[in-house]
């Protein structure tokens, strides 16, 4: 597989704030993919990713969507600016074990007061095949970048 290509003004700026995302780091999450209004972070299975019953954790699964609609939205707000969730909503359409979770990110609308994104969760298994697992809408604010 070859490495992912963040040489856009838009990716290196993507990648550039992932790289300070402490929980994205502690889960071993990585990005895959940046285009404008388009995002795909990967979260590979382990045990800091799981609940009880060995299974990926909803709280992982909706922290992956959240980052990924994040930085969709990230990717039409203005230089200078960083986004914040205002709220999501999220829909788990089944568990998994192993293998992966992808989590794409999408701009539906991008404003100047808020941005409204969409994730779509995948699980890939050890073949590659892929299924749905959840489902995401989300609203974002646009801030001033602080650092």
């Amino acid at each position: 597989m070859n490495a992912p290509d963040f040489s856009t003004p838009v990716a290196k700026r993507i990648a550039a704030s992932f790289a300070r995302q402490g929980m994205m780091k502690h889960l071993d999450a990585t990005l895959v993919r940046v285009e404008r209004g388009e995002v795909e972070i990967a979260l590979p299975y382990g045990e800091k990713v799981t609940q009880q019953q060995g299974g990926f954790h909803g709280g992982a699964m909706g922290a992956l969507a959240d980052i990924a609609g994040g930085y969709a939205g990230l990717t039409v707000a203005p230089e200078g600016m960083e986004v914040v969730t205002v709220e999501y909503k999220i829909n788990f359409l089944s568990g998994h074990q192993e293998g992966e979770l992808r989590a794409v990110g999408k701009v539906v609308k991008g404003g100047k007061r808020i941005i409204v994104t969409t994730a779509e969760v995948f699980h890939l298994d050890a073949q590659g095949q892929k299924s749905m697992c959840a489902v995401m809408q989300q609203t974002l604010v646009p801030v001033p970048q602080t650092y």
